[in-house]
């Protein structure tokens, strides 16, 4: 488990954060994409092949892997309830990552445990 602290404090200090409402999309499966998103308040619904494999909520980061070489999105985002995200594109990323080591720490362990959890149920 990430510690929320640390990145919610990240994803805060970014301008602008999106806002979803419940049942809005994120991003679709198979998408292209150019940021990692960070909830800071709302809850997500992962979804592959149409069927929920986790929920995510606030604290919790998503969609890393477009910014580390991945080419498009091997998920689909959903905003469970009214959401508010904050983003990071390839510059905020690799300045956060600088900044803050422990986040690029949290962040490999939150995408290897997705990825593993998204490899076994495909």
């Amino acid at each position: 488990m990430l510690n929320p602290v640390v990145t919610v404090g990240i994803f805060q200090k970014q301008p602008d954060p999106k806002v979803f409402s419940a049942g809005q999309v994120i991003f679709e499966e198979g998408q292209p994409g150019d940021e990692m998103f960070g909830i800071l308040e709302g809850e997500v619904d992962i979804l592959v092949n149409g069927k929920i494999v986790e929920t995510i909520e606030t604290g919790e980061v998503f969609g890393a892997g477009i910014l580390i070489g991945i080419k498009n999105r091997t998920y689909r985002a959903i905003a469970k309830v009214d959401t508010k995200l904050g983003f990071l594109d390839q510059e905020g990323f690799l300045f956060a990552v600088q900044e803050t080591p422990m986040f690029a720490i949290q962040v490999m362990k939150s995408y290897s445990e997705r990825l593993s959890r998204l490899q076994r149920m495909i």
